[in-house]
C-alpha cells in the first residue's frame, strides 16, 4: 500500500472531502494539520505550498483534491 500524507487545516472543505475519499476507499494516511502543527506548516512551505490540501502519495504531490489523479496514483 502507498505511503499517503495529507496536509490539511481545520477550515478546509476540500481537505475534509479528500480525507473522506481516502477513508471510504480504505486508504491509510497520516494527517498533518497545519492549523495545529507549526512544523507541518513549515514542511508545507518548504515544499513551496501555502494552501491545502496537499496530498503526498509515495512522495508524489497532489495539490488540491484531485480525485482522478488520486485514483490513478493509488490504483483505485
Amino acid at each position: 500500500m502507498a505511503n499517503v500524507v495529507v496536509y490539511s487545516s481545520d477550515t478546509c472543505p476540500y481537505c475534509v472531502a479528500a480525507k473522506q475519499f481516502l477513508e471510504n476507499n480504505k486508504v491509510a494516511f497520516t494527517e498533518k494539520n497545519i492549523s495545529k502543527d507549526s512544523s507541518a506548516r513549515t514542511e508545507l512551505m518548504k515544499m513551496g505550498h501555502m494552501g491545502v490540501p496537499v496530498i503526498l502519495v509515495d512522495e508524489q504531490e497532489v495539490v488540491g483534491f484531485d480525485e482522478p489523479k488520486l485514483r490513478n496514483l493509488l490504483g483505485l
